[in-house]
């Protein structure tokens, strides 16, 4: 199943199931939130839930999408509650790129940099069997949801970052029930948007380069993720023209951690899990076109699609003003 959130062209706020081009909307929910909220109290699946509140009428989803009226498949109304974070080096990428990084982890561990040693790490330990804990990923905190944005809505590179550019990923969208259990309600696509030239820079630079905005969404895919999962990231010029096309893989079958190993990693925290907060988890790519010498246009579109999450996402690259950050005394 497929949920996705839009306002009506009054404003109200909907969820609804999304089937090809047809959103059959939900009574009683305004929200992906309240839907899931629901599902924990009755103990009930979400997708069973969603199914029971079908109404009869169905809208378009080109047309909620052409009038700009999609919102991310999962928010809070407090953006302070939604936590944004993610976890690299965890995808083995395509054949040949999965040959050559296992020639750049052989040998000797101590000649490696420190990000080939983490990968290693994950290779060799990131999938343990049953429910017991493997190795630690890569992690990082990116934002709280005010730095979200749905398909259609543009990624703000702030005008002192060195470079914009997308990360083709799956994200696991979570929420924490009134007993501190994380519960999650799905997998949605994601552009965990970074700044590539600033890391490269110093590995050290990582959390900077990681704070930026993100695109997720359309559709939030109800279930367990799929062992493969392929898609296709583009760049898009200003007249809608393919500059950069590469495909992408992602799924347990092309990772070197389990989703549950990347999940334990990140809920073992206290602070992760207080009831009511929404969290929104990136799990990683190989799949980059700063790899291949791209720099993104600001106007140009990035576009990210994968048939078994429906349809693409799509995000133009702005740049916003910033200024310095003076800080004044009291």
């Amino acid at each position: 199943m497929l949920l996705i959130q839009y306002t009506t062209p009054a404003g109200e706020r909907r969820v609804g199931i999304l089937d090809g081009d047809a959103v059959t909307p939900l009574t009683g929910y305004a929200s992906t939130l309240e839907l899931a909220r629901a599902a924990i109290a009755r103990g009930t699946g979400i997708a069973e839930l969603a199914q029971a509140a079908a109404a009869d009428a169905a809208e378009s989803y080109e047309t909620i999408a052409r009038d700009r009226r999609l919102l991310a498949p999962l928010d809070h109304p407090d953006p302070a509650h939604c936590y944004v974070t993610g976890t690299g080096l965890t995808h083995l990428g395509s054949a040949d790129t999965r040959d050559a990084m296992h020639k750049k982890i052989g040998g000797d561990v101590e000649s490696l940099s420190d990000s080939m040693k983490m990968f290693r790490m994950g290779v060799e330990g990131g999938k343990p069997q049953g429910d017991v804990a493997g190795v630690q990923p890569e992690w990082f905190y990116k934002g709280d949801g005010s730095i979200v944005r749905a398909g259609g809505q543009a990624l703000d590179m702030p005008d002192f970052a060195l470079d914009g550019g997308e990360e083709p990923e799956i994200a696991g969208l979570y929420l924490i029930g009134e007993n501190g259990q994380p519960y999650r309600l799905g997998f949605a696509l994601g552009n965990e948007f970074s700044d590539h030239v600033t890391e490269r820079q110093n590995y050290l630079y990582l959390a900077h380069s990681k704070l930026r905005s993100c695109g997720v969404g359309p559709a939030l895919r109800v279930g367990e993720l799929p062992a493969y999962v392929a898609g296709v990231s583009r760049i898009l010029d200003e007249a809608g023209q393919v500059r950069w096309e590469k495909a992408f893989v992602s799924g347990e079958d092309n990772m070197s951690h389990t989703i549950a190993n990347l999940e334990h990693h990140h809920f073992k925290y206290g602070l992760f899990k207080r009831p009511g907060d929404v969290h929104i988890h990136f799990f990683g790519t190989a799949t980059l076109s700063f790899a291949d010498n791209v720099q993104v246009r600001a106007g140009e579109t990035f576009e990210i699609e994968s048939p078994a999450f429906g349809p693409a996402l799509r995000n133009p690259l702005a740049v916003t003003g910033s200024g310095f950050a003076k800080v004044k005394a009291l």
